[in-house]
């Protein structure tokens, strides 16, 4: 059974930076990808950045040179370095895992599509000016 486990979320000010984790077990597919979404509150669920079982990542505009996604294999771990962080960063961040999809096409299909994917509870992420 795929479980997803997101940490690591907080509070912090406008600049600041917080790293966000997820703890993935239960899978053995040779081709997936993992990725962050968010959603604040009024707003549709929103692609972050994603890795695929290739190393390939792909990120949203709004996050590229500030955000950087990886993943360690051998803990199983999923990671979210967030610096510079903005007040519109504040959301719930959600950990997924795709099946068979590369990073781009997870954001993608994910976001429209979210019952084709496994997810975690989400952790809050709060940016004050």
């Amino acid at each position: 059974q795929v479980q997803l486990v997101e940490s690591g979320g907080g509070s912090v000010q406008a600049g600041g930076s917080l790293r966000l984790s997820c703890a993935a077990s239960g899978y053995t597919y040779g081709s997936y990808s993992l990725a962050w979404f968010r959603q604040s509150p009024g707003k549709e669920r929103e692609g972050v950045a994603a890795i695929d079982s290739d190393g390939r990542t792909s990120y949203a505009d709004s996050v590229k040179g500030r955000f950087t996604i990886s993943q360690d294999n051998a803990k199983n771990s999923l990671y979210l370095q967030m610096n510079s962080l903005k007040p519109e960063d504040t959301a719930m961040y959600y950990c997924a895992l795709g099946i068979s999809m590369t990073a781009s096409q997870a954001l993608l299909v994910l976001r429209s599509n979210p019952g084709f994917g496994y997810w975690g509870q989400g952790t809050q992420v709060t940016v004050s000016s």
